[in-house]
């Protein structure tokens, strides 16, 4: 190729006309190689007989190469992503590294191609900064974009410059390289040709010619480099696992799914009674179906608590995915304690193809029935047509620098993202989260649909001291909330005389104990379990308590049990705190809800005659605790007490939400760790890992997991880690029985004997009296002279 010639608008195909597959490449036809042969090596695989198998260097890259052009294609971006299979590994042609992957044996040969340089391991050779320092001095600007995700292609994104412990920034690599004069070097080693023939990639990053441009270049590297890591991670497995690809894949198309789905709604709609509350469900299903053949874009669809959003998201999700071509729908939800059943409800939509449905979230890692090979690769790189996940893996892998965590990436493109429950965007990186969902549908092919029974404000904001880019104007795709809110009007809100006067819990538990059944939902996990006790005390049988210091399968279980009771129509009395809101099918004609955001108080409603199936209104009462609130949730209550102040008229109404956020947000800086600047610095020094680890959206940080001996299987699966040590088959299944707890709280527990440490970061229950059957963990289980009590 000579110097300057570019790559074709079929670049794939022109990749595929100057270096054809080789007939003899191992991952085609297996072939075994004499490791004499001092053909460049990239990978070797070792049989259980010994038999020894290379991957030659040369077709590694050009099968990466050409995999990563196709995932780049829909995004207009092939060449970029062609030219950094083709270099991300020419540092293998080191002749140190031939040495070193050739003298490894067995088990080390398989993991000697992987570059360990956040903890420098001595042993190991760099093969990812040659491509960088290549990239970079052939192809100037450009080339130093490339730089980016072949230097990162096993470490992880980088900073440009950083002087932190452990992570070498890209600028200091690549001083480096030239000061040990890399380029000359590369030059007298043998590499073939075409893949060091210079030339420029068509095209360039989105939005190149706007004032803008800088914003959206993070999220274009990173899809590169998405699209980089799973064609690398895909041609490698090919190799090293050739059984791999064949239980990739396999799942059925958006036709087979929304034609099984279409059926399952026809059998729906004929088979429930005709309610008032079930004609509104059909209404708004029948106009998500008529809606979906709009233009692509960001939709709401603004529907009260109840409402059917569920089905009739999916209903317009999956026919605008078939009439626009799209390429899968990803349902985002805010919660792990509610994804497996929404996800349930999608898997019986779909009858004998819902294995189509893939979870990824921390649970369903937990729960291995709901997957099988083909699921549990696909969470991979989520290569599958139906893919339900939180909003912390979907929107912190917007912002990860590692490979593993960004891998998926590229298949976001053309897709439909319906974000459930979207008023709980953290607003604290709402300046982020929203520029970047915006590029997503104006530069990547996205129809993002906003739905919730109270509408967040995300527009941009143009104010003095604070400027950003929201989304635009959604198309509304339910019928009129007005008109819905008033027919689907199930419950009468009563507030508080004085919205500064507090209820003491003694009061409230009396006044909770006149009803047969209830729901009382607290902002806090001591609230809860204080309440609780008053209520035990009361001689109406108690209540029972839901709180996060229970484990996963404790609540799921207390869940179920309410259910049942609420069925059978035996009494049932219920503490919670604010997990059962979001998601939680339950239906009481009373719900207690403590001060909080004017969102909470309509989720809480949302748990009120949720079926309309009393013969006059639900009661949720709002009371003020006497316990103060922190944080976000203080801010949400001042922004709800504000707004309500000398309101007389309905409180849940649709239109009184925008208003709501607008002053909720109003109290919250929009980016707090300051995540914009650290994206788009001048010329493209931008601090990817940085930006990452500050991208949290949960503060982990002071809490640290315990696992509890919950049930049989809790103990089980206790006694199985103590004898077989953390493997990963047993530390997915102990995830249904782990617990967030303080670190000091689980320092304090460790030292006075209710916790052990058999292997480092992994504590686990060794007395009984740590964990309640009722009230999960105990943080302050006390000595009695007969041993411990609760």
């Amino acid at each position: 190729m000579e110097e300057g010639e570019t790559m074709t608008e079929t670049g794939l195909t022109e990749l595929s006309k100057r270096w054809p597959p080789e007939p003899d490449a191992p991952h085609l036809d297996d072939r075994i190689a004499d490791l004499s042969d001092q053909e460049p090596v990239a990978h070797i695989r070792y049989d259980a007989d010994g038999t020894r198998h290379i991957h030659p260097l040369s077709a590694h890259l050009k099968n990466t190469a050409r995999r990563a052009a196709a995932f780049a294609e829909p995004f207009d971006s092939a060449d970029w992503a062609a030219l950094a299979g083709l270099w991300h590994d020419l540092g293998k042609y080191q002749p140190a590294f031939q040495r070193y992957i050739r003298a490894k044996a067995d088990a080390e040969a398989i993991n000697a191609h992987i570059e360990d340089l956040e903890n420098s391991a001595p042993k190991r050779v760099d093969h990812s900064t040659p491509g960088a320092f290549y990239a970079a001095q052939s192809l100037g600007g450009a080339g130093r974009l490339l730089a980016y995700l072949i230097a990162g292609h096993h470490a992880g994104l980088t900073d440009w410059f950083s002087a932190e412990v452990g992570n070498r920034g890209l600028e200091t690599r690549l001083q480096r390289a030239e000061e040990a004069e890399l380029l000359k070097y590369l030059q007298q080693v043998t590499i073939p040709e075409p893949l060091l023939g210079r030339f420029a990639p068509q095209g360039q990053p989105p939005a190149e010619d706007r004032k803008d441009a800088s914003k959206g270049l993070h999220l274009w590297l990173r899809m590169l480099y998405s699209c980089l890591v799973d064609a690398d991670f895909l041609d490698t497995e090919s190799f090293m696992q050739p059984h791999r690809p064949e239980q990739r894949g396999g799942f059925p198309g958006i036709d087979k799914l929304l034609l099984r789905f279409n059926r399952h709604m026809s059998s729906l709609v004929t088979g429930k009674c005709p309610t008032p509350v079930n004609q509104v469900r059909n209404q708004v299903y029948r106009r998500c179906c008529e809606m979906a053949e709009a233009k692509p874009g960001v939709f709401s669809l603004t529907v009260p608590t109840g409402g059917g959003k569920t089905l009739s998201s999916m209903a317009f999700a999956l026919r605008h995915a078939q009439h626009h071509g799209k390429r899968r729908v990803i349902y985002v939800i805010p919660y792990t304690s509610i994804i497996e059943q929404t996800a349930d409800v999608f898997r019986e939509a779909f009858g004998d193809l819902a294995h189509a449905v893939v979870e990824h979230h921390s649970s369903a890692e937990a729960d291995p029935s709901q997957e099988d090979r083909n699921t549990r690769l696909a969470c991979e790189n989520w290569d599958a047509p139906q893919i339900v996940t939180t909003s912390v893996q979907f929107l912190e892998s917007l912002f990860a620098a590692r490979s593993s965590r960004c891998r998926k990436l590229h298949n976001i493109v053309d897709s439909v993202v319906v974000m459930d429950e979207a008023q709980l965007i953290p607003p604290e990186f709402r300046q982020v989260i929203l520029d970047t969902l915006h590029r997503l549908v104006r530069d990547y092919g996205v129809s993002l649909v906003i739905c919730t029974a109270t509408q967040p404000e995300l527009g941009s904001v143009e104010g003095f001291q604070l400027k950003y880019q929201g989304l635009p104007e959604p198309a509304e795709i339910a019928p009129d909330p007005d008109h819905l809110h008033r027919n689907l009007k199930r419950v009468e809100v009563e507030l508080p005389e004085d919205l500064s006067q507090a209820v003491e819990w003694e009061a409230l538990a009396e006044e909770l104990a006149e009803h047969e059944s209830f729901l009382c939902i607290v902002n806090k996990r001591k609230d809860c379990r204080d309440l609780h006790a008053l209520m035990a005390a009361q001689n109406t049988g108690g209540a029972r308590h839901l709180s996060a210091l229970m484990c996963g399968q404790h609540r799921a279980d207390t869940i179920a049990a309410i259910k049942d009771d609420l069925a059978a129509g035996r009494p049932a009395r219920v503490i919670s705190t604010q997990l059962v809101e979001a998601g939680v099918d339950l239906d009481f004609p009373v719900v207690y809800r403590a001060m909080a955001g004017l969102d909470s108080i309509a989720q809480a409603a949302g748990r009120c005659n949720r079926e309309g199936r009393l013969e006059g209104l639900g009661r949720v009462k709002v009371f003020v605790p006497p316990s103060k609130n922190f944080g976000l949730i203080q801010r949400a209550e001042e922004a709800a007490r504000e707004m309500l102040h000398g309101h007389n008229g309905d409180v849940l109404h649709p239109r009184l939400f925008k208003d709501y956020f607008r002053l909720f947000y109003g109290r919250i800086p929009p980016d707090k760790a300051d995540i914009q600047r650290l994206l788009t610095a001048e010329g493209a020094a931008i601090r990817f890992r940085t930006a990452a680890d500050q991208f949290k959206l949960i503060d982990d940080g002071w809490q640290e997991t315990i696992f509890v001996s919950y049930g049989e299987e809790g103990a089980t699966r206790l006694d199985q880690l103590r004898r077989h040590g953390p493997e990963r088959w047993l530390m997915r299944k102990l995830q249904r029985y782990a617990v967030s707890i303080n670190k000091q709280d689980r320092e304090r527990l460790q030292r006075d004997g209710f916790l052990e440490e058999p292997w480092p970061g992994i504590y686990l229950q060794i007395r009984p009296e740590l964990y309640d059957d009722t009230l999960g963990v105990i943080l302050a289980p006390q000595h009695s002279a007969e041993g411990f009590v609760c």
